[in-house]
């Protein structure tokens, strides 16, 4: 019986699919964060844009035509 428990507690091919599997969730949570950050920062970005484009030369905010 010792030598059984002896041989399981040598067994580390468990352990490295664990490792494995700890290192993929962290690189996912990574590109989740960094995919929100730059999310958010495109999206102010396409906002001033927009807010530009829409004053005019006389300083007015244009519309767009109605039919």
């Amino acid at each position: 019986m010792t030598k059984i428990f002896a041989r399981l507690m040598k067994d580390e091919s468990g352990a490295t699919a664990i490792e494995y599997g700890l290192i993929a969730a962290l690189i996912s949570v990574a590109l989740i964060a960094g995919a929100s950050a730059l999310g958010g920062s495109l999206n102010n970005q396409f906002t001033g844009l927009s807010k530009k484009m829409n004053i005019g030369a006389d300083g007015t905010t244009k519309t767009a035509p109605t039919n």
